[in-house]
């Protein structure tokens, strides 16, 4: 079970990763084509990529974090084993 839940988090940072990148060359694409509209905003072109980076970030150390203790978890049960 741990395995799969070790693999599950390593597929969603993966993933989660690609879409940022994605997003974030669609992004800066859209604002190159169309600057003009981005002139008329408040807030800066790239607020919603530093926002989706914060989150990029945050998730994926929790991740880790989890990953960690799942690694620690299979380690203690190998080492029972012998």
């Amino acid at each position: 079970m741990l395995n799969k839940i070790n693999t599950f988090l390593s597929y969603y940072m993966g993933a989660r990763i690609g879409v940022f990148t994605g997003s974030s060359i669609c992004k800066y694409w859209d604002f190159k084509t169309h600057s003009d509209l981005y002139v008329m905003q408040i807030a800066p072109w790239y607020l919603s990529i530093e926002i989706q980076a914060l989150f990029t970030l945050i998730s994926c150390i929790i991740c880790i974090i989890i990953k960690c203790i799942i690694r620690k978890k299979l380690n203690i049960k190998l080492s029972h084993k012998e």
